[in-house]
This record gives structure tokens, C-alpha cells and sequence, in this order.
């Protein structure tokens, strides 16, 4: 038996080590016959939901999470079985499979199907966090998540994860190192402009604002916009606040999250956004309000397609 250590970057799901064993097993076709002996690797993931062991290389993969899913796609990795609702549109080609299960929403899994499926690892995040004494029933499920403040780390850390247990480690590592040389780039940029920006999610006529501390914290922290209001509340949901708000601020850049565009399906006529208040920032005034892609930035975030496509369209729109 011969272990063997990967060491990844601590992120808030996982631990730092993934320990790999060679299990031998024996196996006789019938009487008279010579035994054959094949060599399964299991890696044993501590995370902070529990410990898990997961044959290297599974086969039957499922992924509850957009976020997952999106590095399984990028690795060219299968999927047996996923959550089909809200599917981003950058995903679109396993919503319209055939031979991938529907396993239900991010938040509620059909387990009967799973179940079916005998899966050989489940892959989730935060919004299963409830499921997941149900799901490792099923199969050995791994948790994995982003960290606020340390979104790149969590991304390497994550990749480095299927890598290694998909024999991908190589094509992780050039996967993150190109992302993380778009970041690079994007934030001497900006920091060279020395602008600041405000980011708010719209919902149903109603504004949020997102701070540096928050999920969508990374405008600040890796693209380089100073914050155009400090100290806001670090909530899901961000803070509740008015279109008053927004005007007294006053930011250079105002990037919006249209979450109905995601949750109703209907994107919000810019009108009714762009009110009068709105239209005396000097975000308006010089062109400079930006709506994001609710799918990547609100219903994903976390993966390396949905990464690529927040960098993308940031860097595309000076």
C-alpha cells in the first residue's frame, strides 16, 4: 500500500492535505481460474463537514453546483446527474442532454433519481449545506466553497481538487494561472485609473449595495476600484439601501446585478432603474453604469468559467 500526499491552498471547504491510498482487491473469475488483482485509489478530503474517501478518477459524477459543474466542464469531465433549474446559459448544453439526469434544484435534490443513479462522488456548496448527511448516504459528497476575501485562493484550491482526483492536476494549474494573469492585468488597470465603483444588486425595485467585505467584494479586491462607500454591511443579501443612497454616493462606476433577471427569469427595463436619482451620478453622466451577468456573478461566482466571464466583462466595458 503506498499513500501518497497532495498539499492545495486552505480554502474554507477542505483542509490543506488530500491523502491518497492504493487499495489492492482480489477478484476470481471461477473455480480453476487465475485470481486477477486490481488497485483502486481512494483520496480521503477532510472538509469541514466531515471526512470523505473518493475512488480517484470516479466515473459517475454529480454536481449540485454551477460553480463545480463549471470546473468539471472546463477539465472535460462528465456528468451523470445535475440540478437543471436556473441553469446558466453558458451551461445551457447539460440542461438540454438527455443522458444527464435532472436531479432537481440547488437547493432541493430529487433523491429518488439520485439514488438511481448510484453515483461515485456528489459535488456541492453553501446552498446544500442541509442535504449533505442525506447526500453522503447516497455517495461520498464533497463540500467546496468560496471564500469572501480570498476568492482566488478558493478557486485554486477547488481546481486543485478535481485535478487531483481526476488526474487533471497539470490542466487545473493552466487553468488558474491564466485566470489569475486576466485578474492581474485587470487590476493594475484599474488601479491606474484610481476610480471608485459601487456594486448593488437590483430585485424587484429594490437596491442592495455589496462592500468589500461582501460576495461580490472581488470589484475591490482583485479588479482595484476603491470602495465609493466604505463599511457596508458584509450580508448575503448585502445592505438594504435607496436610490437617495446611491445618488449621495455618487460612484464613478455603479455595477448592478439584476438578481430578477435570474430569479423571474425577466430582466428589469433599465428605466426603471436608471431613475432621476440615478441619472445625477457621475456614473451615469460618463456611461459607466454596468450590468454584470446575473448568472455568473449571482447564481455561480465561484467556478472558473463564470470567474473568466466577471473579469471579461469588467475589463470590457472601459
Amino acid at each position: 500500500m503506498k499513500n501518497r500526499t497532495y498539499t492545495f491552498t486552505k480554502g474554507i471547504g477542505l483542509t490543506a492535505f488530500l491523502i491518497v491510498v492504493a487499495i489492492a482487491c482480489k477478484q476470481t473469475n471461477s473455480p480453476g481460474k487465475e485470481t486477477k488483482t486490481t488497485t483502486t485509489e481512494f483520496l480521503t478530503l477532510t472538509h469541514k463537514l466531515g471526512e470523505v474517501a473518493i475512488a480517484k478518477d470516479s466515473k459517475k459524477v454529480v454536481a449540485l453546483d454551477y460553480a463545480a459543474l463549471e470546473n468539471l466542464d472546463q477539465l472535460g469531465i462528465p456528468v451523470v446527474g445535475m440540478a437543471k433549474s436556473h441553469v446558466p446559459q453558458y451551461l445551457s448544453k447539460y440542461e438540454d442532454s438527455d443522458t444527464i439526469a435532472d436531479l432537481g434544484t440547488i437547493f432541493e435534490v430529487d433523491y429518488e433519481k439520485l439514488s438511481e443513479l448510484a453515483p461515485d462522488v456528489i459535488f456541492i456548496s453553501a446552498r446544500m449545506l442541509k442535504n449533505y448527511d442525506e447526500l453522503s448516504k447516497i455517495a461520498p459528497t464533497v463540500y467546496l466553497d468560496s471564500e469572501q476575501g480570498k476568492e482566488l485562493e478558493s478557486l485554486q484550491h477547488n481546481l486543485g481538487v478535481f485535478g487531483a482526483i481526476f488526474n487533471k492536476k497539470e490542466a487545473a494549474n493552466t487553468i488558474f494561472n491564466s485566470i489569475k494573469s486576466s485578474v492581474v492585468q485587470l487590476k493594475d488597470t484599474v488601479t491606474g485609473m484610481n476610480k471608485n465603483a459601487l456594486i448593488v444588486m437590483h430585485n424587484n425595485g429594490k437596491f442592495s449595495a455589496f462592500g468589500k467585505a461582501s460576495r461580490f467584494g472581488i470589484i475591490h479586491n482583485l479588479f482595484g476600484f476603491n470602495e465609493a462607500q466604505e463599511g457596508l454591511d458584509t450580508a448575503r443579501h448585502g445592505q438594504a439601501i435607496s436610490n437617495e443612497f446611491i445618488q449621495k454616493v455618487n460612484p464613478d462606476y455603479l455595477f448592478i446585478v439584476d438578481r430578477s433577471a435570474v430569479v423571474n427569469k425577466t430582466a428589469t427595463n433599465k428605466e426603471a432603474i436608471e431613475n432621476v436619482l440615478i441619472q445625477q451620478t457621475n456614473a451615469f453622466k460618463n456611461g459607466k453604469i454596468i450590468y454584470l451577468d446575473p448568472e455568473a456573478w449571482y447564481l455561480s461566482g465561484d467556478g472558473a468559467t463564470s470567474f473568466g466571464i466577471m473579469v471579461n466583462e469588467v475589463k470590457e466595458n472601459f
